[in-house]
């Protein structure tokens, strides 16, 4: 018994660390204002306040959002797209896009500071400041 509750509790443990994935067009509010994802013809367009910042092409819509604790509003979201991944963020005005340089499929995002670490199809990644590196081992813990 003792070690199903353990099991239980670390599996929570680490289920709360990783920010689930979404596929909500919106309207998803933002530090920089409602965000809306649109179907059009060639993919998705990005509004922020009915406003096009962004275009990508996708067959479907899938985001990571980090969630701002204080206020429940998205502070950025990275955006998986036909070419990569896209991060926005909304703490900039207007909000900063900034192109992953790789293609791959995400499958986890954590958010740490100015920092995406994401595990990608070909691994785990680091997007810091537009710069994408691979990381090998780290002690480094993410939340």
């Amino acid at each position: 018994m003792k070690r199903l509750f353990i099991a239980a509790l670390t599996t929570a443990f680490f289920a709360t660390l990783v920010q689930a994935q979404s596929n909500d067009a919106g309207p998803l509010d933002t530090a920089a204002g409602p965000l809306q994802f649109a179907r059009d013809s060639h993919g998705f367009t990005a509004l922020l306040e009915k406003d096009a910042f962004d275009r990508f092409s996708a067959p479907t819509l899938t985001h990571f959002d980090d969630v701002n604790s204080a206020n429940g509003t998205v502070a950025r979201t990275l955006v998986q797209t036909d070419s990569g991944p896209v991060l926005y963020d909304f703490r900039h005005r207007p909000p900063l896009v900034q192109r992953v340089s790789a293609r791959m499929t995400i499958k986890r995002v954590f958010w740490q500071g100015d920092e995406v670490v994401m595990q990608g199809s070909q691994g785990w990644f680091r997007f810091q400041h537009g710069v994408l590196t691979k990381l090998q081992s780290s002690r480094t813990i993410y939340h």
